[in-house]
């Protein structure tokens, strides 16, 4: 997928370059939406990497289904945690095994310590700043988990509870507030994630992936 999103890069730079601009269009269908805009004079140099870039995601596809078949049949728990949107089967699959068994967190909102998705602290008398996330744990469920989040708080992320309060924090200004805003909702994703693998349901007063929405104070739990 990184491949993929680098030759898309590239194809798309090359046509900047000169004047020219590609439709908007996601990645798995680049391929076919834009051959017909890329000009006459780049076409040589530009349709086979259109090529590679359409049996990358052929591929990607191919795995995508193998990885749904996997996880359905050896993780049902998998499918219980796809209630959420932007949730698939790898981001399912990596939290299983990540995680192994949910029981070895007291409380849901351990797994998020667990997974790097907390920030530092830096304390000095009654000053405490908040850092970078620590990144403890596993890389990939993190990765995961960040890429959900963003897909929740972007352009197709359904109307949900858990977008809301995402855009609240969003709105509250800052530094860097829509990247904050993104691991926060990554973060609520770890323990909403568990708490969905343990009980069925989320243990929230409202299902944060369906239900009404938090208050507009952003909801701090």
């Amino acid at each position: 997928m990184r491949t993929r999103a680098q030759l898309v890069n590239h194809v798309r730079g090359a046509v900047n370059a000169v004047g020219a601009r590609l439709p908007a269009c996601s990645t798995p269908a680049f391929a076919g939406r834009v051959a017909a805009a890329v000009p006459e004079g780049l076409r040589p140099a530009l349709t086979p990497l259109l090529d590679a870039i359409a049996e990358l995601s052929r591929r990607i596809r191919a795995f995508d289904r193998e990885i749904e078949q996997v996880a359905g049949a050896r993780y049902p728990e998998t499918v219980r945690l796809r209630q959420v949107a932007g949730v698939g089967p790898l981001t399912a699959l990596c939290y299983v095994l990540t995680l192994e068994d949910p029981h070895r967190f007291a409380r849901s909102r351990a797994v998020a310590p667990y997974l790097g998705l907390c920030p530092r602290q830096d304390q000095s008398g009654e000053r405490r700043a908040q850092l970078r996330i620590t990144k403890a744990g596993d890389g990939m469920t993190r990765r995961l988990l960040v890429s959900a989040a963003q897909y929740i708080l972007g352009p197709f992320g359904p109307d949900t509870a858990l977008r809301r309060w995402g855009l609240a924090l969003q709105q509250r200004g800052g530094r860097f507030p829509k990247q904050r805003a993104v691991v926060a909702v990554a973060r609520k994703l770890a323990g909403l994630l568990h708490s969905l693998w343990l009980h069925e349901r989320s243990t929230s007063p409202t299902d944060w992936w369906r239900g009404p929405a938090p208050r507009s104070d952003g909801g701090r739990q």
